[in-house]
């Protein structure tokens, strides 16, 4: 995995629920922090969210998609979407939410927030349990 600081334009191919007046965002990696990226809206609704990249702290996480989604995004095929959930953190704990996970395409930069149907995952699930 790279250390590069990364700060790259994304594109929600739906907006994402409660932000749908922020179109434009910029996802940038937190330096010294591997897999954890801050998701910010360079448009409409002012907004920043935390992001985990699923790969480094919740492994094994690999919840099933839509291949309507999965198509949205333009992956190649054979190609691995990039999973990140979103961190809520608190003095008490951190938690990820693992119901809604944000699934990227990093070649074209496509993303999407999937909201899981079922009770299978958590929406706060105890970022120290996992």
């Amino acid at each position: 995995m790279s250390t590069a600081v990364l700060n790259t334009p994304v594109t929600f191919t739906v907006p994402m629920p409660g932000l749908e007046n922020a179109h434009d965002f910029t996802l940038r990696s937190v330096e010294g922090a591997t897999g954890l990226y801050a998701l910010e809206a360079t448009s409409g609704t002012p907004a920043r969210l935390f992001l985990a990249d699923a790969a480094v702290f919740v492994p094994g996480y690999s919840p099933p998609f839509p291949a309507a989604a999965l198509e949205a995004l333009a992956l190649e095929p054979g190609g691995k979407p990039q999973i990140l959930v979103v961190l809520n953190h608190s003095p008490a704990t951190t938690t990820v939410n693992l119901m809604a996970p944000i699934v990227l395409n990093p070649a074209t930069r496509r993303c999407t927030q999937l909201v899981l149907d079922g009770r299978d995952y958590p929406l706060r699930a105890d970022l120290n349990s996992l």
